[in-house]
């Protein structure tokens, strides 16, 4: 499956072998691949700064995986003949995106932790805007270029319209044209013989093999970026994650900064149930009335604004790596 569960649970010891049970129990009952996830020590600030940065962390988030699916998107209209390798061009830090995420490192030279965390979030979402600014002018001008070569080889084309109707060419056999002609009374439409123009001709010839020269210049270049930007888009959201459990551990579980990071990967989609069941039954005494609520969805959270569905015992976040689906 390339879908993830990133969580945590406090880091003292009665919590560490509640993480060991639940490494126990998946592993025998084949429901998830588990491993840690490193986050790093950042400066805490206020806890205050701290629900404000959790609120931002979360549209950050959505905005960031919006931002690789459509970028994926483009890949695969820009490689329109070699679909079939959209795949390998999606990648991050030369890896595939399961590989990258199983073997997650915070990248300290371009996101210091030393840094406060509103620093830290400000340059993410600073790198996010311009990646994204990019890559609608980038696409816009490959995307104008690509109709206007679809527009020049179509057999039946519009060329203007009011709110009256339409006028459009049409190129046939000649041993249609009276069919053609007959038919098109009958639908009222109106037609009118166009003369070949050998000057017309060969102006529309000359302007395809220029746009289509044009296309081959443009899609090098488009391709590697959107490589490049689409690798750093897709680490900057793996970041983004590690720090929305960072700063959520603290909020939940409180200082000092105490609390341990695991990732799972559950094998397929029909142990999800079960691997949740689990979740909740080793992590219940974290939040006994989260747990309640899990079972019986009549019993409310105080304080809390999420449904009871998107709340449980332990900090969780999903992670989807169909980014084509």
């Amino acid at each position: 499956m390339s879908e993830f569960w990133l969580i945590s649970a406090p880091g003292d010891k009665e919590n560490l072998q509640a993480l060991e049970r639940m490494n126990t129990v998946t592993s025998k009952s084949n429901l998830s691949n588990n491993t840690k996830f490193a986050i790093p020590d950042f400066k805490v600030g206020t806890l205050d700064s701290l629900v404000g940065l959790s609120d931002e962390l979360g549209k950050l988030d959505t905005f960031a995986e919006s931002l690789i699916k459509r970028m994926a998107q483009s890949v695969v209209e820009v490689m329109e003949d070699a679909k079939g390798k959209v795949q390998e061009n999606l990648l991050a830090n030369g890896v595939d995106l399961t590989s990258f995420v199983t073997h997650f490192e915070w990248d300290m030279a371009k996101y210091p932790a030393k840094q406060p965390l509103v620093s830290v979030v400000d340059t993410l979402t600073k790198q996010l805007a311009q990646i994204e600014t990019d890559l609608k002018s980038r696409t816009a001008a490959y995307n104008t270029l690509k109709t206007n070569l679809e527009n020049l080889e179509k057999k039946s084309r519009l060329i203007t319209e009011d709110k009256e109707g339409g006028l459009f060419t049409v190129t046939l056999f000649r041993k249609v044209i009276d069919d053609f002609k007959t038919k098109a009374k009958e639908n009222k439409f109106t037609v009118r013989e166009f003369y070949y123009d050998e000057k017309e001709i060969k102006k529309e010839r000359e302007e395809m093999t220029r746009l289509l020269s044009d296309k081959k210049q443009q899609y090098g270049p488009l391709l590697r970026w959107l490589k490049v930007n689409f690798s750093e888009a897709f680490i900057a959201w793996i970041h983004i994650k590690a720090l929305r459990v960072f700063v959520e551990s603290v909020l939940r579980y409180g200082l000092p900064v105490n609390f341990q990071a695991v990732l799972l990967q559950p094998h397929k989609k029909s142990s999800t149930k079960r691997l949740r069941e689990v979740l909740n039954s080793v992590f219940r005494h974290l939040d006994e009335v989260a747990a309640a609520s899990l079972l019986d969805a009549s019993v409310e959270i105080p304080g809390l604004q999420l449904n009871n569905q998107d709340y449980f015992p332990y900090v969780y976040f999903h992670i989807d790596l169909s980014l084509l689906d």
